[in-house]
């Protein structure tokens, strides 16, 4: 493994593991990364940063300037915003879902599976086109650090999941047959 790539799985891993209750026999269902369609934004100023470099050689050196300054700065926030969609992490567990997500300070939401009253998908055309769609969780308190989930790929296998173990939880009625 490369230096390069060690750091970037370095700086891209909020460590799930230290957040679970392994003693209370916690363990992971799933750990939910963003669709990569939730890069484009961080993608796309990035490359308007490297075109404006790329001008800045082909305009006056007083005009060229000016071009350096911006495309570091927009390079610099994409840098962030790439970072930011690296390190948003949502976990579902056998007894909780949380979410952590932070840069430099890392925020961390959670919601035990008894306080979920509702999950609602929403898919809009290019996310059903794309495989991604957004999760809006409702509970008593509204915590909203977890109430909407962005970018979530393949988002009905992720409910039917979340479903799964609120099932098995026993937090919800047997199937009732008709």
């Amino acid at each position: 493994m490369s230096f390069v790539s060690s750091v970037v799985l370095r700086l891209g891993d909020p460590n799930i593991s230290k957040h679970l209750l392994r003693d209370e026999g916690e363990v992971v269902v799933d750990e939910v990364t963003h669709h990569w369609f939730a890069y484009l934004r961080p993608g796309a100023e990035g490359i308007a940063a490297l075109l404006l470099l790329v001008a800045s050689w082909f305009v006056a050196v007083e005009v060229g300037w000016f071009f350096i300054i911006v495309a570091v700065v927009l390079l610099s926030h994409a840098s962030w915003g790439w970072l930011a969609v690296l390190r948003d992490r949502f976990v579902i567990t056998n007894m909780r879902v949380f979410r952590v997500h932070g840069v430099l300070s890392q925020s961390l939401a959670t919601m035990p599976l008894s306080r979920i009253l509702d999950i609602s998908v929403k898919k809009p055309l290019h996310g059903r086109v794309l495989g991604f769609g957004h999760f809006c969780f409702e509970s008593a308190a509204q915590e909203q650090g977890l109430r909407d989930i962005k970018y979530v790929g393949r988002p009905d296998e992720r409910d039917l999941s979340i479903q799964r173990v609120v099932q098995r939880a026993g937090l919800r009625g047997p199937r009732v047959p008709n």
